[in-house]
């Protein structure tokens, strides 16, 4: 028998008896004989038992009155009784009418045929039983040896898979390393070849320079003959002074090559100044602010609230865990009804300003300054929208609501900031069908940690940032707030905004421009829109090099301040900016087309 412990086998050899022991350290073939003989000696015993009497026995008769002898009772059985029984009756007074049987042996007494009688049932008993033991033992000691039988069979049966799998194996290693080996020959024939090419193109290349710096020396040798060396020298020094129509203001050749011709060094402190900046993402573009509770999502969204409102949108809080006192100075909603009114409003606002819209012969960026210069500017903060599937019953408004907010906002002057506890379908407004837009659009995850003292969340200062159309999670600080925002009452809209009013004669001139009446030029850039400092960089740049349609990827390594580089993403963010300040438009992933102006 296995034993678990060396305590339990301790205490099972304490429970077995010293035959128990033994017997089960005999081979099978002693055990059946041990268990033969002990059916044997119970059988025999048992067939003793069963015959002859064990004690003497007096048969005896009663006398009738008729002088008869009755020796049996009704039902024909003999009177008789052990002589123990029958001396105890003659001293308590045997009645004179009992007699003994003459007929039945000497006067009566048959004496005992079977004295063993009761140690014959005893070895009867203790052969059975003792036959019972071992085969209960024997079975046991079968079902732990069929256990391990199984797990045997079990075990071969793996080894065979085994051997079998790493047969096959073998073969399938055979066949990929000649695949290899074949695939390796291959590329190194196809890189030799790309290398020969390579060659003759850079050979090629090579030689259309040479003939092209000859050709130049031969015009500058053509356009300077007769010339002193004094005059050539003043000739180049008017060439490299010379203005270009491709530059601008008063650029000049020799000042383009100049890195500090693109950014003053005030100014690169000021950007390098601004951790800050990324957050201005989330005051004209419609964005998910979401994260774990403590994470800073609410601080997050009243700083974005602030900015919108120094922007000049017109901001709606809809918040139902709060109340007015926590939003002072700002137009906010926090019953039920109310937040389903005002979702109701917006949706019936965003439809009729696409209708008229589409209907117009405005272009887009006259339709938003004309929004702009009407105060039409809106803005919606929805905070924990996680709940609004609960308690807003109107289904369909809210598929309505989620749909129209998330593609059709921004360019209608009416972007909303969700604030949720996850960026799932189900924490945004629990309407279904929303994973792809979701996924798309502006995102901030605020990222928070468990207090290891008071074991409670608090915020990190860091979240993730995830623009609009990219799939790249980027690091960033929050910003460093000492309290939470409640009064915004003393919030001031700027002068200058990032799509400041119009007066009557700009919208005139609007609406002659779209008809071809008149030939008044546009304005420039920097009168339109108030731009970061390397946002509005970029733009320069874009004009400058009279692009209409830009790739990052193209024009990434030729774009650089003071000699630094910048990776996509940054690059990314100022584009977003350009759109958003209503001076391009969105044609692919990292491409913009300028708008004319």
């Amino acid at each position: 028998m296995n034993y678990l412990s060396e305590k339990h086998k301790q205490l099972s050899e304490s429970q077995q008896s010293g035959l128990m022991l033994w017997f089960g350290q005999l081979p099978m073939d002693k055990k059946a004989v041990a268990i033969g003989l002990s059916l044997t000696v119970g059988i025999s015993s048992a067939a003793m038992a069963w015959i002859g009497t064990s004690s003497d026995r007096i048969y005896f008769c009663i006398k009738t009155p008729k002088k008869t002898l009755v020796c049996n009772d009704l039902n024909n059985r003999p009177f008789r009784m052990t002589p123990y029984y029958w001396e105890q009756w003659k001293l308590e007074g045997m009645p004179s009418q009992v007699v003994r049987d003459p007929a039945m042996g000497v006067n009566g007494l048959v004496k005992a045929t079977n004295l063993y009688k009761p140690f014959w049932a005893f070895g009867g008993f203790l052969g059975f039983a003792l036959a019972g033991w071992m085969l209960r033992h024997c079975q046991s000691e079968e079902k732990q040896r069929a256990v391990f039988e199984d797990i045997a069979q079990k075990r071969d049966a793996a080894k065979a898979e085994m051997a079998a799998r790493s047969e096959l194996l073998e073969s399938y290693l055979t066949v990929a390393i000649a695949e290899v080996q074949l695939q390796a020959d291959l590329d190194l024939v196809a890189n030799d070849r790309t290398v020969d090419i390579q060659k003759a193109e850079i050979y090629a290349h090579t030689e259309i320079e040479v003939t092209q710096m000859e050709a130049t020396d031969a015009i500058f040798e053509a356009q300077t003959a007769g010339m002193t060396e004094e005059q050539k020298a003043e000739f180049i020094l008017q060439l490299r002074e010379m203005k270009t129509p491709y530059l601008q203001g008063s650029q000049t050749l020799q000042g383009t090559i100049d890195p500090s011709d693109k950014v003053t060094g005030s100014e690169a402190g000021a950007i390098a100044a601004s951790p800050d900046a990324w957050v201005q993402n989330l005051v004209k573009q419609t964005a998910l602010i979401w994260g774990n509770q403590g994470g800073g999502k609410s601080w997050l969204a009243r700083h974005v609230v602030k900015l919108k409102k120094q922007a000049g949108y017109r901001v709606i809080v809809l918040d139902p865990d709060s109340n007015r006192a926590e939003w002072r100075g700002i137009e906010s909603y926090h019953s039920w009804d109310d937040i389903e009114q005002q979702i109701r409003n917006y949706v019936d606002e965003l439809e009729s300003r696409l209708k008229t819209f589409n209907n117009s012969s405005l272009s887009e960026q006259q339709w938003r300054q004309k929004l702009w210069s009407e105060g039409k500017a809106l803005s919606l903060i929805c905070e924990e929208v996680t709940s609004y599937g609960d308690f807003i019953k109107d289904a369909e408004l809210l598929e309505k609501f989620g749909k129209l907010a998330l593609t059709k906002s921004r360019k209608q002057e009416m972007p909303i900031t969700v604030v949720a506890h996850n960026n799932t379908q189900t924490c945004l407004f629990g309407i279904k069908g929303l994973h792809n837009l979701v996924s798309k659009m502006l995102q901030v995850e605020c990222l928070a940690q468990v207090d290891p003292i008071t074991l409670q969340p608090k915020s990190t200062g860091r979240a993730k940032v995830k623009l609009d159309s990219s799939n790249e999670w980027l690091d960033v600080h929050l910003p460093t707030m000492t309290a939470k925002i409640s009064d915004f009452s003393d919030t001031v809209t700027p002068e200058s905004n990032p799509n400041p009013p119009r007066d009557k004669a700009t919208l005139e001139r609007i609406y002659e421009l779209e008809f071809n009446i008149g030939g008044k030029t546009g304005d420039t850039p920097d009168e339109k829109t108030q731009l970061s400092p390397m946002a509005q960089k970029l733009y320069e740049y874009l004009t400058r090099t009279e692009r209409i349609e830009a790739d990052v990827r193209e024009f990434k390594g030729n774009f650089k301040v003071n000699g630094e580089r910048f990776t996509v993403e940054q690059i990314k963010g100022w584009m977003y900016e350009i759109v958003g300040a209503g001076l391009a438009d969105w044609i692919g992933e990292g491409v913009i087309k300028l708008n004319q102006i």
